[in-house]
């Protein structure tokens, strides 16, 4: 019986020291803050969900060395998901068209437009067409298109569907569905766009100029079957857009830090996450100024 009760008050001391142990792990796993202070970032999705997880994978690694905090990429659904992501904070960082980038500024007070791809300050879109239809490449508009089956990217896209239609509204005078004949059709991606055209699924479409060089060059779409028609004037796009919280959570001049680190953003690999192989430049929210003009113009910020 004595040596059970030595037994009992052995087990109990023991109790004593793992308790604060324990405590102790879990206050140290706590205050490492490694999931609250994670940096999150995400992208539009007008391409390939899975190709971008793995193209975006790097990028993170690649932020996370070069501000010494912790940087996870988070994929999101859809265009909306993405502005959504942003807007509660549950994203600190994205990589925006320009109307997304507009919509989700617009939302968010502080948030600022930090960095953009060279090229993008002079984007366009093409007008593309299977070679079935005939249609011929143009500099003039494709009034030629009138009446055909017709898709644009996705909703809130800006290359595949804001400019394309305000352009078609400029030349035409009509809506698309009234130009087109028939109720819009939304593909939801670029690379989705491309492959339709090309399959005849629908005879032409609109779509951002970077995917469709991108893809043919990689041997993924066939230029002879999906024809680019037609080449927008030039517009302002994509852009790295930073939320406010960055500075809440990181301190005073971590977004100046960020916008540095994108902009030194010098391997091949990385840049070809945002296919911008010339690289990254600074960006403004001033910049993005006309999308926003335009963007109130056909409703898109109601």
């Amino acid at each position: 019986m004595l040596n059970f009760r030595k037994t009992l008050v052995a087990l109990a001391a023991s109790s004593l020291i793992l308790v604060p142990g324990c405590g102790s792990k879990e206050e140290v796993s706590a205050d490492s803050g490694a999931d609250q202070h994670t940096l999150v970032f995400t992208a539009i999705p007008d391409q390939n969900s899975t190709e971008l997880q793995q193209k975006f994978d790097p990028v993170a690694k690649y932020l996370s060395t070069k501000l010494k905090v912790p940087v996870k990429y988070l994929a999101t659904s859809s265009y909306d998901a993405s502005v959504e992501s942003f807007k509660n904070g549950d994203v600190q960082l994205a990589w925006f068209g320009g109307l997304t980038g507009v919509q989700a500024r617009q939302d968010v007070a502080g948030s600022m437009a930090i960095a953009q791809g060279s090229i993008d300050p002079h984007f366009k879109s093409y007008f593309v067409a299977h070679v079935d239809t005939g249609i011929q490449p143009s500099d003039d508009f494709p009034m030629g298109i009138k009446g055909k089956s017709f898709t644009f990217g996705s909703r809130r896209s800006t290359s595949g569907r804001l400019m394309p239609e305000h352009f078609i509204r400029q030349n035409t005078g009509q809506s698309p569905d009234d130009f087109f004949g028939q109720l819009s059709n939304f593909s939801g991606s670029h690379d989705k766009t491309a492959k339709l055209v090309e399959a005849g699924t629908f005879e032409v479409g609109a779509l951002n100029y970077a995917t469709y060089d991108q893809m043919v060059a990689d041997g993924k779409l066939d230029p002879a079957k999906c024809v680019k028609i037609w080449t927008t004037p030039d517009y302002a796009d994509y852009n790295w857009t930073a939320h406010p919280d960055l500075e809440k959570t990181y301190g005073a001049g971590f977004t100046k830090k960020l916008q540095q680190a994108l902009i030194d953003m010098k391997d091949p690999e990385l840049l070809a996450a945002v296919t911008r192989p010339d690289g990254l430049i600074s960006a403004t929210n001033d910049d993005f100024a006309s999308i926003h003009t335009l963007a109130v113009e056909l409703g898109f910020l109601e």
